[in-house]
């Protein structure tokens, strides 16, 4: 009898542990799973915010190098139109590409400008999630101003990029570099999928602008679309890469 009577009493023993060790295991495993999809996007959502509502001057330079030192070069294009036939057909400046400091990924190298569409931000080589919190990254896929072929440039659509919603045929672009000043015209604006192949070719042997970033405009997160814009080349140093 007493020993029939310690092993009832050892198993509601155990029912009652689990009773209580189950549910707190279940809810660390929901608390884990939680912590892992929503902390990373709301801190990156905390960042950008600080960025923009702190009164303190911010200094990333122990994050990323800036190679960027703006140039005057071309930059009398950028305020007036060409007023003659002469002006008009001026000889494009050519720089060796050995004479620049070709940027690496991450790298500050120069800054990004729509005025109409109120755009002012750093420029980066490489379009993670380091660079596209403090600006607009070119995908090290594509190529950079001046090289005579495609570019690609990303930007988060709740910050940098969230001015595109204004964008129009016809507007201004504005690349600044330490080796020239680029200027392009918005050709075309599209909204398109995601995966929509179509949407760019960075195969072109020509230069191009193209710019995306995730759409709705004021929609966080990742979305199922993307808004491009289109534009070509106006002004710049060509790069000579034959050297």
């Amino acid at each position: 009898m007493h020993n029939k009577h310690h092993h009832h009493s050892s198993h509601r023993s155990l029912n009652g542990k689990n009773f209580i060790i189950l549910p707190i295991v279940f809810c660390v495993l929901i608390l884990g799973i939680a912590s892992a999809i929503i902390i990373p996007n709301t801190m990156r959502f905390i960042n950008m915010a600080s960025m923009f509502f702190s009164d303190n001057p911010h200094d990333f330079s122990d994050e990323f190098k800036n190679i960027y030192v703006p140039t005057s070069e071309g930059l009398e294009e950028d305020v007036k139109e060409e007023t003659s036939n002469a002006q008009s057909k001026k000889t494009t400046k050519t720089v060796p590409i050995t004479d620049i400091e070709y940027p690496d990924y991450s790298d500050q190298f120069g800054e990004f400008i729509i005025e109409d569409c109120n755009i002012k931000c750093p420029l980066f080589y490489g379009d993670g999630d380091l660079q596209l919190n403090y600006g607009v990254g070119i995908y090290t896929g594509s190529f950079i101003p001046g090289y005579g072929r495609p570019i690609l440039v990303a930007g988060h659509n709740a910050t940098y990029f969230n001015g595109l919603k204004y964008a129009q045929k016809g507007q201004t672009i504005l690349i600044r570099t330490s080796y020239g000043n680029y200027k392009y015209e918005i050709t075309d604006i599209a909204v398109k999928k995601y995966n929509d192949k179509s949407a760019y070719d960075l195969g072109a042997r020509e230069e191009t602008l193209t710019l995306y970033t995730c759409y709705p405009f004021d929609q966080f997160g990742l979305t199922s679309q993307r808004c491009f814009v289109y534009a070509k080349y106006v002004s710049g140093p060509k790069l000579d890469i034959s050297r």
